[in-house]
């Protein structure tokens, strides 16, 4: 199981000023954690709670026909190309990065045992689509789009591009190269592909994207290039037996989304750190950001008072941050909590040789480089603390689908959790709907005319 180390929040390690009294903070708020687990549980079967993702570690039919699919495609393709944004391709990203080898689009067709390349269009820029599409034979590409709605208009944009590109090389058959997951009833795409006859996959009712890692959403591609989705799925089945857990003392999450809330609401500590010591836990940095900005960062309370909450989560990377940001963190404002991400055990044990005599170097020699990240993230954490800086460590057995699953259900139930904290909505993001539709007024989508015209006014050009 992955673990939580919190004592550099407490005021015994960093003072009254900037510490919590820890265990009177857990003893006053048990009652209250109780309560909110309870009661997510309760709730995450009823429709429009939007809390179906905590269902997707029993979904077996959906893992039965991933798994299907990726075998009847096996050998057929080169490359796998994903396109999404925001949580249709973030955690994505994130997963392929750390459970693949490293530089894996580099590697040989044998080293990566045969299986794709993969790739993610999660932007719009138009350098980055051509010189992608000019490097891919869309022959030997399968592509999936992901897009719940259908109305995304980056997504679509990069499909129209591609349909058409791919429908001049191969004709008709076109369609077999082309995967679609979405709605599983209604929206643009699904009628698109109802009437091409693309092959589909399915985001549940009641999953937010950035909740959807676990669907088809990330499971799809996941196969697509091997990666065990049965441990991933029992990854996420372990931790939400753990998570069910009411009493705060036994539970991780809560833990460390109620330090967080207080961090933040008694202390100040209103920025959130994300530090994995490992370089293929990079962008699980990226996918919390998103977890954290959109769900937590509300204008309104559940009981529609104005309160302008959320902790605004930053990405960092250990140690190559070390040399970029932690000055501004030992330093800097007292208003940041640190995330570490610590990894017992890599895959690869790198001997430093005995190869210099100069004092300044001689004493790594002999060493590890594991044990050398490790110490310059233990070193950190302890520094950060000297400093009264919260920091806490959440620390990894090793990078695999079961630990790497566990760590990322673990941060989406502390959301939700954190959320209720807040008393907020945690699920939607109207500020993100406003900029959507601006969007479409500005391309010409019909029914936004006269938001064109406002917006023309107001952009001045």
């Amino acid at each position: 199981m992955i673990k939580l180390n919190y004592k550099n929040v407490t005021q015994d390690v960093i003072g009254a000023e900037y510490g919590l009294d820890i265990e009177r903070e857990f003893s006053e708020y048990a009652p209250k954690i109780e309560n909110i687990i309870k009661e997510l549980n309760s709730r995450k079967d009823k429709p429009g709670q939007w809390l179906q993702w905590m269902n997707l570690g029993y979904n077996e039919e959906t893992v039965w026909y991933v798994k299907e699919y990726a075998a009847m495609v096996e050998g057929r393709f080169d490359n796998i190309l994903v396109l999404g944004i925001g949580g249709s391709a973030l955690g994505g990203i994130a997963v392929t990065e750390a459970l693949l080898k490293p530089y894996w689009n580099l590697l040989s067709a044998s080293d990566r045992g045969n299986m794709p390349r993969i790739f993610f269009l999660d932007n719009i820029d138009p350098d980055q689509i051509n010189a992608m599409l000019n490097m891919l034979d869309l022959r030997r590409t399968l592509v999936n789009v992901i897009t719940k709605s259908g109305s995304t208009a980056e997504t679509m944009s990069q499909f129209m591009i591609i349909k058409d590109r791919m429908q001049k090389l191969l004709g008709d058959d076109y369609r077999k190269n082309i995967v679609a997951t979405t709605d599983k009833q209604s929206g643009i795409l699904r009628q698109i592909a109802n009437e091409e006859g693309y092959k589909t996959f399915v985001v549940p009712d009641d999953v937010g994207g950035r909740f959807s890692v676990f669907s088809a959403v990330g499971l799809v591609p996941f196969a697509l290039v091997g990666i065990d989705i049965d441990e991933i799925v029992e990854g996420v089945k372990t931790m939400d037996l753990a998570l069910k857990n009411t009493d705060i003392r036994k539970n991780i999450a809560a833990q460390n989304a109620l330090i967080h809330y207080l961090m933040d609401t008694k202390k100040g500590h209103y920025l959130s750190v994300m530090m994995p010591y490992s370089s293929r836990l990079k962008y699980v940095s990226d996918w919390y950001v998103q977890l954290w900005a959109e769900s937590l960062g509300k204008e309104v309370d559940n009981n529609g008072n104005v309160v302008n909450v959320g902790p605004t989560p930053i990405k960092a990377l250990g140690a190559t941050d070390q040399h970029s940001q932690i000055q501004l963190y030992n330093e800097g404002k007292h208003d940041k909590i640190i995330n570490f991400i610590r990894v017992e055990e890599f895959d690869t044990n790198l001997e430093i040789p005995k190869i210099f005599d100069c004092t300044g170097v001689n004493y790594l020699g002999g060493k590890t480089i594991n044990e050398l990240i490790n110490a310059e993230a233990d070193s950190t954490a302890v520094a950060l603390a000297d400093f009264k800086r919260p920091n806490l460590t959440i620390s990894m057995p090793k990078v695999n689908a079961y630990y790497l699953a566990q760590l990322f259900y673990m941060l989406e139930v502390q959301t939700a959790i954190a959320g209720e904290l807040y008393n907020i909505n945690t699920f939607n993001q109207p500020g993100v709907e406003q900029a959507k539709n601006y969007t479409y007024a500005l391309m010409g989508r019909a029914g936004y005319e006269e938001s064109r015209e406002k917006l023309t006014c107001k952009i001045g050009r």
